[in-house]
Order: C-alpha cells, then structure tokens, then sequence
C-alpha cells in the first residue's frame, strides 16, 4: 500500500501533481478570463513550454511529476469514477433538464483522456455531436456559448486539495468560477488506481453538502512540522472552514495545534504563501507589510467529543512560526528592493516559491531583489522559471503543484512523508 503525506513545506519533495496549460487556457478570451479568475489571456504554446520548465526542473531533482489530466483520465476509466464526477456535474440544475439528458449519453461513451479534457476544458456549443438538439441551441444561443464553463484555475494545483500530515482536504472553493475544481480532486483520490487504496485520509470537504460560509483553499494551508498547520484567513479561506479543519485534525489525532493568521482580504494577498513561504528549515520568505498585519489565533484540541479551544496570540506571525518550530532563529529574507520594488515583486508572486529540499526552490525570474539578498545571507539556492505567461493567472510555482508524499529522512520535526 503506497503511502502519501506532507509533514513539511522544506523537506525532500518526491512527489507533485500538476496541470499544464491545455483547452481550458485556450479559451480563455478578454471577454471572459476577468469572470474565470485570470487578469489577462495567455500564449497558450509558450505557457505550455514556460510549465514544462518547471516540471522539469523538480523532476531533475528526483521528484515524480503526476499531470491533472492524466490522473483524471485514468480514474475516468474506472466506471464508478465515470459515474461519480458525471452525476454531480451533469445535472438538471447545470444544465437545464432537457441538454442534461441530451448529452449525459454522449459523455458515458466519451473516452476517457477526451472527457477528462473536457471536465477541465469545459463544453462549448459547437463541441456537441450533430442533433437537432446542437442546432436549436447554436441558434439560440451561438456555436461558443458554453454549456460547461472552463476551469483554468487548474493550473494552481495547490488550491483544490491540500495535503496536511497523513491525510488531505479537499477544499470547497470560494469563487463559483473555482468550485467544480474540488469535484475534480475528489474523483482522482476516490478513483485514480494510484490513490485508490492509499494509506491516507481525506479529513474534510469530501461531501455533496453546500458548504455556505466554509471556504478554504491550499494556498492557505501549510503543515509547517511538529503537528503544527498554519491556515491563513483573508480574501478566500474563512473563519467556518478552518474550525473545521482543526476539529477534524485533531479528532484523528493528526494535529496538535492549527494556527489561523487573520490576513487583509486583499487580490494582492489571496493566500498565505503569496507573502510567506519557507525556503529551508529555518528560513522564510516574507512580504513585511503584509506579514506585519497578520493576526494569529491558535487552537488547540479541547476535548474528545470534537471541542477546540481558541487563544488569542499576541505575537508577531514571524516569531509564533519561531516558537512553533521551537526554533532559536528564524532567517528572515523580506520582499527584496525600496518599497515600490518591493510591492511590485509581491504583486508578481516573488514571495511564492517551491522547496524541492531544504534550501533548494524554484521561483520566478522576477525575484531578482529577493534573490539578491537571499544570496548575501546564504539562505537558499533558486532554480529561475521564465514569468512572462504563468503569470497572467497571478500566481506561479507553489499555487501550481499540490505535493503528495515527501522524504522523512532530513528532521524529525521537518520530514515529509
């Protein structure tokens, strides 16, 4: 039985999943990417290549690279996975009754690989089989009209899903435009032969329910070691879902203490690892003016029903991940340049970076500030990724994989699993 876990956010990576660009981005226009979450259109065959770059890059270093639509195609050839994404995505609601029953048929015969794209990708008009069912829609409607919009946002794999210890959530999404990308997961980790049988838990969110005002999204949580998690609250993960979380975590005894960082809800600082990353066991990552504004609560387990017990920390973030870690010193390296500088490299993600192992990353070439200061204190080594087009969605490396199973060779209190 493979296992599969995070238990840190430095130590030896082994293995990520990822989604490369694909039908999806090429759909998006300027008329739509603002309604599906990305600042401008992208250069689709560059993008494709700027990505496999970074796959690349973990993948000299020993990291297994798994690809979303792979993974979704190959639970999609399970026929109880079929039916499982299929009867919650193809719905009387989604699709109005009479188009559902229209083009549920078409899907169940679909292949695999070509209905995994289109999960992701989405379904357009001018997609559909020839019937007079396509023509009485084309002429109301328009051959591009989407009956199924695209997901984009796939490409940031570390929101749907987070892997906290020997276990993973899978995050209901804050914005609609997100919110079929939690289904996607749920079908991958329930159906994909690869996970299929695991030794690992989902914790949360593997429901039908309407979650209302619980949200939470992976660029928000991270498993820092020592049974620690820090769940960042700001414009995407809310109050509801991370109570949640931390009472799940600790009824199964994975966590001893959540700590949630109330952040600004701010587009500049959607998650926690747009402002704060680890580069090595003891170094971080930091933009200060918002990391300055951060206000801590840590929870504890209170009782055995489900209880938690929520204190109101009086510390900065910096030295309550010090004390966490049980650390003498953390090296801080702050948002490289004079303050304008600074914001524009924040803005361009140079905070967001992956630790392939202690001390290794990949990040953006538009860290040049940052990487600059970090090399004078001898914090970390960067392996650089071209920006110009991963960059149009806001965001890059970190929010675009979502780590499954690590090494626990490096440090009891930093191993991954």
């Amino acid at each position: 039985m493979r296992t599969f876990g995070v238990h840190s956010e430095v130590g030896k990576l082994r293995t990520v999943m990822v989604c490369r660009p694909g039908l999806a981005h090429q759909r998006l226009t300027p008329g739509n990417c603002h309604d599906l979450l990305f600042d401008d259109v992208i250069w689709v065959h560059e993008a494709q290549k700027d990505h496999y770059d970074f796959a690349l890059k973990m993948q000299e270093r020993g990291v297994e690279v798994l690809e979303l639509h792979d993974m979704l195609a190959q639970a999609l050839e399970v026929p109880d996975g079929r039916r499982f994404v299929l009867d919650r995505r193809i719905t009387a609601n989604a699709f109005g009754p009479l188009t559902a029953d229209m083009i549920r048929p078409w899907l169940d015969e679909m292949p695999a690989r070509q209905l995994a794209a289109h999960l992701i990708g989405g379904i357009a008009i001018s997609d559909l089989p020839d019937t007079p069912g396509k023509n009485f829609l084309a002429e109301a409607f328009g051959q591009s009209d989407f009956l199924m919009p695209p997901i984009p946002n796939t490409l940031f794999q570390r929101d749907p899903s987070c892997w906290i210890y020997n276990g993973v959530t899978c995050n209901p999404m804050f914005w609609p435009a997100r919110k079929p990308e939690t289904l996607i997961q749920r079908t991958i980790y329930k159906f994909n032969p690869l996970f299929a049988g695991g030794d690992f838990r989902i914790w949360w969110g593997d429901s039908d329910e309407p979650f209302e005002g619980a949200s939470m999204e992976g660029g928000d949580v991270m498993p820092i070691g020592k049974g620690v998690v820090l769940i960042g609250m700001g414009e995407r993960t809310t109050r509801q879902a991370v109570a949640q979380v931390a009472r799940e975590l600790f009824r199964h005894g994975a966590a001893t203490r959540v700590i949630a960082c109330q952040m600004p809800k701010s587009r500049a600082a959607m998650h926690l690892d747009t402002v704060f990353t680890f580069l090595d066991r003891d170094a971080v990552t930091v933009f200060r003016e918002v990391a300055d504004q951060v206000r801590c609560y840590s929870i504890y387990p209170k009782d055995a029903e489900g209880g938690i017990d929520v204190r109101v920390e009086d510390k900065h973030l910096l030295d309550i991940v010090k004390e966490a870690l049980g650390l003498q010193e953390l090296r801080v390296i702050a948002t490289g340049g004079n303050s304008f500088e600074a914001e524009r490299e924040q803005w361009d993600d140079g905070n967001n970076v992956v630790a392939i192992e202690p001390g290794v990353v990949v990040a953006y070439d538009c860290r040049r500030m940052s990487d600059a200061f970090a090399e004078r204190t001898e914090s970390s080594s960067s392996s650089t990724l071209r920006r110009r087009f991963l960059l149009k969605g806001s965001s890059l490396g970190l929010c675009s994989s979502i780590a499954a199973r690590g090494s626990s060779k490096l440090m009891k209190s930093w191993s991954w699993s």
